[in-house]
């Protein structure tokens, strides 16, 4: 069996320019215009220009050839799904195949693609303003939670946050997201090599493989991929590919 491949690529706001808005189409344009501050919207637009412009590399089109369809897999699932365009973006067009995840928080924009196996991409800035104690209350099991407040105190900020990013991965490679509440997946805890424990959802997946990358010391990344481990992965430096488009 060919071993499962992915490649992550790396991405700072900074590296915005109005050139990468000629890269989204209409809808994205508007909700890149929704957004209040501009670091938010330079989050946005670098992300969204980033994965064009990966995808299209790899399809061998032009950028504004590549198309995403949005998938909720919960509103798939329901009779009256919410209306509004939401969920999981897959490319179409010449990219079909292809299968996304993006991220970005703080400094950090990620980009994670994959042929044909489902990814998730998830980089959390260590936030230590953040009521962390609430958020760790409703989002940890509860052998994460005790195993959460047995670290010495000045670990336990870090260390939900690598909590975090973990499940946020697996649930964002499903297309589950959010939605499917994080205390749905366990891992395994902060100093341990990143893994699944246990995931109580009807749905499942029966392979997956998970690790932490490098985001830098304030941050908290991991990458899911829907398939039996190993997996091949390559990192990426977005700047050339970005300053080009």
């Amino acid at each position: 069996m060919t071993k499962p491949t992915c490649d992550v690529w790396w991405a700072e706001p900074a590296q915005a320019h109005p050139g990468l808005l000629d890269l989204l189409d209409e809808e994205e344009r508007a909700r890149h215009a929704r957004f209040r501050l501009a670091a938010d919207r330079d989050r946005y637009a670098v992300a969204h220009a980033l994965a064009r412009l990966v995808c299209a590399r790899r399809a061998g089109c032009a950028p504004q050839e590549v198309r995403f369809t949005l998938h909720c897999r919960n509103c798939e699932s329901r009779r009256e799904p919410r209306t509004e365009p939401h969920g999981k973006p897959r490319p179409a067009g010449p990219a079909l195949g292809l299968e996304i995840s993006i991220s970005h928080s703080g400094d950090r924009v990620a980009l994670a693609v994959s042929d044909g196996v489902e990814v998730g991409v998830d980089v959390e800035a260590v936030a230590p303003d953040r009521d962390i104690d609430r958020l760790a209350s409703y989002t940890l099991t509860e052998k994460e939670l005790a195993a959460w407040h047995a670290l010495p105190g000045a670990e336990r900020t870090a260390g939900f946050f690598r909590y975090w990013a973990r499940k946020e991965a697996l649930l964002k490679a499903t297309g589950d997201g959010l939605s499917a509440g994080l205390g749905s997946v366990g891992v395994t805890g902060p100093g341990d090599p990143a893994g699944l424990v246990a995931w109580s959802a009807p749905k499942a997946p029966a392979d997956v493989w998970l690790t932490d990358l490098d985001a830098g010391a304030d941050y908290r990344a991991a990458l899911a991929v829907l398939a039996p481990g190993p997996v091949a992965l390559a990192m990426h430096r977005a700047a050339p590919l970005l300053a080009a488009g």
